[in-house]
C-alpha cells in the first residue's frame, strides 16, 4: 500500500532531473520554481550538484565568457515574455550549451499554439531548441528543451502546495457576469455550476490543464489509480480535466495502487479562511511576519538576535533573513508540530527543543516552567551566539524559535484577539437578527485609526484598533455567512443598499487616512505611497469590493446537504461556525458509507454513466471517497494551518487507519483571501504569454 511519504518525496524526484543537468552551469530560475525548490532542499542542492551559480530569471542578468553553460527553469509557457527574457540573457552571454526546463507539458504548449491534432515527438520543444542555437550564434552548439513538473513544494508531511498555481482561485458570481457578457443572451449560464472548461479564458484553460498534467505526472510516477470527486464549480472543471487527461486513461488501467482525491473550492467556506478562530501558532506567524521576497508561503525571520550587530535602521539590509522552511531533521519535526498542533502545544514544543539543543551543546541554560514568553525564548537563543558550531548545528530550530518570539511580541498580534472577539459577537447576532442588522454592527468600527471616535473609550491603544485590513476581513467573514442570518422583511433590500453606501463611504475614509499602506491595500488601491491615493480612486476600489462581497453568500446555493456552515444558539450552547472540511470528512468517514449528493464523482467516464442508468431500476455500487485507505484533499484556493490541524484530528478520531494528504494551491494567511477575491486579473492568470 502507498504511504504519503512517497508523494512528499515526488517533488524531490522531479528536481533530480534538473540536478542531472546543472553541473558546471549557471542556473536561471523564475520565482515560482525557486519557491518550489526552496521547500525541496533549496539552492544548496543545486550547488552540491555542481551548479556554478544561481541567478534570477531576468533580462538584466547575464554570464561572462568563462561561463559557457546555462540551465533555465521556468514555470510558464515558452512564449511571449518568457522567450524574450531567455533571448536577452543568451544575447548578453557567451553560452555554448543551453538547457531549458519548463513545468508546462508539451501537450499544453500545443493547445497554446492552437494545435488540436496529436503530433509525434515534441515539435514545439524541438523548434525552440533551434532558436536557442540561433541565439547562441552557432547551430552546432547544444540545446535541450524538456518538460519537468517541478510545481510541488512539500511544506510538511501532511501538506504539499503548488507555487506556480498560488493565484488560481475558484470562480465567483462576478466571474459569471464577465463570462455571460461575452455570450449571446440565449446561451448565457444560469449559475457557475453550468460553466465548463471551454467557457474559461484561454489563459485559465492553460493553467487548469497544466495543473491536471502535473497531478497526472505525480500519480503516474507513484503508480496510483485515483477516483476523483469534486465540490464546487472550479473543482469540477479541474477534476474533469484530470479524469479526461489522455495519459490518465491508460495509467488507470494498469496502476497497482488506489487512492481517492476530493477537490474542494475554497469559496465553499471563506469563513474559515478569514476568521481568527484558528488556535494555531503558524497561522499567527504567517499573519504578522513579512513574506520572504518573491515567495507566497514562507516568511522572513529577523536573525539579528543571533549576532553581535547593533540594532540600526540599516541592520536588516546587512543581514540575510531566516525562514520557516528547514532541512535539519529536528527543525522539520518542530515545524510539523507547530503546523498541526494547538497554539499552546506549539509554544511548549519550541521551548522544549530549544532547551534540548542548549543542553546538547552544554550551554548554561536556566530552566523555567510555566507560561512561554518571547523574552524567555530569546534568552535561550542568545546563548548560542557564543558558539559558531552550536549555531550551525541548530540553526533550523533557532530560526523557528526566532519566528515564534517575533510573532509573540509583534504589536499587531493584539488585533488578532480583537477580531476574534468581534467575530464571536457577529456569530451570535446572526441567529437573532436579519443580515442588515448584523452588518450595521460593523459601522461603529469604521473609524480612521487614532481618531478621537476610534479611541473614545480611552482604553484602546492604536495597536488594538481594527485597521482597514481587519475591517475588510470582517466584511468577508460576515458576507460569507449572510445566508445564515434570520429571514429579512420585504423592504430590507433598500435598507441593505443604504447601509452598504454608508459602509463604502466610511471604509473609503479609513483607507485615505492611513499613513502607511499595508501590502493588501497596496494591491487593492494599485499604488504603494499613501500620498498618491485619491478619494475617488479609493472609493472606486471599495465599490468593487462590495460588488464582489454581495456574491459570497450564494457560493453554496447549489449544494443539497452541505449548504450551512453555521449552528445557531439553542439557548444552552452558543452559536458556532461549522467548518466545511469537517462536514466533508465526517461524510466520507461515516460508518454507513451513505452517498453524499454534494460530493460528485468525476472519474467514471462511460462506466459511471452506465451505472447511473442502471441505478434507476437496480442497486448499483458507486465509488465512494472512503473506499481507499489513501485520501487526497485538494484545496483549490488555499488551506489554513488550523484546517490542517482539524483534518489530522478528524482522521485520528474517525478513521485512524486512513492516510490523508492535503494538496493545495497555497498555505493561507487571512489577508490572502481579499487579495485573491478582489484581484482584477482573476480570469487572466500570469502564464508567461
Amino acid at each position: 500500500m502507498l504511504v504519503t511519504e512517497e508523494f512528499t518525496r515526488f517533488p524531490l524526484l522531479m528536481w533530480e532531473k534538473v540536478l542531472s543537468k546543472v553541473k558546471k552551469a549557471v542556473v536561471f530560475m523564475d520565482d515560482k520554481c525557486a519557491e518550489a525548490l526552496h521547500w525541496s532542499g533549496g539552492a544548496a542542492t543545486l550547488l552540491e550538484a555542481g551548479a556554478r551559480n544561481l541567478k534570477q530569471f531576468s533580462s538584466f542578468e547575464a554570464c561572462g565568457a568563462n561561463e559557457p553553460k546555462a540551465v533555465f527553469v521556468v514555470s510558464t509557457l515558452l512564449k511571449g515574455r518568457t522567450v524574450d527574457i531567455i533571448k536577452d540573457i543568451i544575447s548578453l552571454s557567451h553560452f555554448q550549451y543551453c538547457v531549458v526546463f519548463t513545468t508546462v507539458a508539451h501537450s499544453v504548449h500545443l493547445l497554446a499554439n492552437k494545435v488540436t491534432t496529436e503530433m509525434e515527438g515534441n515539435p514545439v520543444f524541438e523548434q525552440f531548441e533551434e532558436k536557442l542555437c540561433e541565439w547562441m550564434g552557432n547551430m552546432n552548439y547544444t540545446a535541450e528543451v524538456m518538460h519537468v513538473p517541478v510545481v510541488f513544494a512539500p511544506v510538511s508531511q501532511q501538506l504539499i502546495v503548488t507555487p506556480p498555481f498560488a493565484h488560481l482561485f475558484p470562480l465567483l458570481p462576478l466571474d459569471l457576469e464577465t463570462i455571460n457578457a461575452k455570450r449571446p443572451e440565449k446561451k448565457r449560464f444560469a449559475s457557475l455550476s453550468d460553466i465548463d472548461m471551454h467557457c474559461l479564458t484561454a489563459e485559465l484553460q492553460i493553467e487548469v490543464k497544466s495543473l491536471a498534467s502535473a497531478l497526472n505526472s505525480m500519480f503516474e510516477t507513484t503508480g496510483t489509480r485515483e477516483e476523483s470527486f469534486a465540490l464546487g464549480p472550479m473543482s469540477r472543471i479541474i477534476a474533469g480535466e484530470l479524469a479526461n487527461h489522455p495519459q490518465a486513461k491508460n495509467r488507470r488501467k494498469t496502476a497497482p495502487n488506489k487512492a481517492s482525491i476530493i477537490f474542494v473550492d475554497r469559496t465553499m467556506d471563506l469563513t474559515g479562511a478569514v476568521g481568527h478562530h484558528g488556535d494555531n501558532l503558524v497561522e499567527k506567524i504567517l499573519t504578522v511576519l513579512k513574506p520572504l521576497p518573491g515567495h507566497v508561503t514562507d516568511m522572513q525571520v529577523d536573525m539579528l538576535e543571533l549576532t553581535s550587530l547593533q540594532q540600526t535602521p540599516h541592520s536588516k539590509t546587512v543581514l540575510a533573513p531566516g525562514c520557516l522552511a528547514q532541512t535539519q531533521s529536528s527543525a522539520r519535526s518542530l515545524w510539523e508540530t507547530m503546523l498541526t498542533s494547538k497554539h499552546k502545544e506549539g509554544l511548549m514544543e519550541v521551548r522544549r527543543q530549544l532547551v534540548e539543543a542548549a543542553s546538547k551543546e552544554n550551554l548554561p541554560i536556566k530552566m523555567s516552567m510555566g507560561r512561554v514568553t518571547p523574552e524567555q525564548l530569546c534568552s535561550y537563543m542568545q546563548l548560542f551566539r557564543s558558539s559558531w558550531g552550536a549555531l550551525e548545528s541548530h540553526c533550523g530550530v533557532l530560526q523557528l524559535g526566532l519566528a515564534t518570539a517575533q510573532t509573540l511580541r509583534h504589536p499587531s498580534l493584539s488585533r488578532w484577539d480583537a477580531c476574534l472577539a468581534f467575530e464571536r459577537l457577529l456569530l451570535q447576532a446572526l441567529g437573532d437578527s436579519d443580515f442588515p442588522a448584523v452588518l450595521r454592527q460593523l459601522l461603529p468600527l469604521m473609524k480612521p485609526r487614532g481618531s478621537e471616535d476610534a479611541s473614545a473609550s480611552g482604553s484602546r491603544l492604536r495597536e488594538d484598533e481594527c485597521g482597514p485590513d481587519e475591517l475588510i476581513l470582517l466584511l468577508v467573514y460576515l458576507y460569507s455567512l449572510a445566508d445564515e442570518a434570520q429571514p429579512a422583511d420585504h423592504d430590507t433590500e433598500e435598507e441593505l443598499e443604504k447601509l452598504e453606501r454608508d459602509l463604502i463611504g466610511a471604509l473609503t475614509l479609513v483607507i485615505t487616512r492611513e499613513t502607511e499602506l499595508s501590502p493588501l491595500l497596496q494591491k487593492l488601491a494599485g499604488c504603494t505611497n499613501p500620498e498618491e491615493l485619491t478619494t475617488k480612486q479609493v472609493h472606486s476600489a471599495v465599490e468593487k469590493i462590495f460588488k464582489t462581497l454581495r456574491g459570497l453568500s450564494s457560493t453554496r446555493n447549489h449544494l443539497k446537504q452541505l449548504r450551512s456552515i453555521y449552528t445557531a444558539s439553542d439557548g444552552v450552547h452558543q452559536a458556532t461556525y461549522r467548518p466545511f472540511l469537517r462536514q466533508i470528512l465526517e461524510e466520507v468517514f461515516h460508518p454507513d458509507r451513505h452517498e453524499c449528493p454534494d460530493i460528485e464523482h468525476m472519474s467514471g467516464g462511460l462506466t459511471d454513466l452506465l451505472k447511473t442508468g442502471f441505478s434507476m431500476f437496480m442497486k448499483v455500487s458507486r465509488p465512494h471517497p472512503g473506499d481507499n485507505r489513501l485520501l487526497f484533499l485538494f484545496m483549490v484556493g488555499g488551506v489554513t494551518p488550523s484546517e490542517l490541524r482539524l483534518i489530522k484530528e478528524i482522521v485520528t478520531t474517525h478513521k485512524p487507519g486512513t492516510q490523508v494528504l492535503v494538496l493545495s494551491t497555497r498555505l493561507l494567511r487571512p489577508t490572502d483571501i481579499p487579495e485573491l477575491l478582489f484581484s482584477t486579473q482573476r480570469l487572466v492568470p500570469d502564464i508567461g504569454v
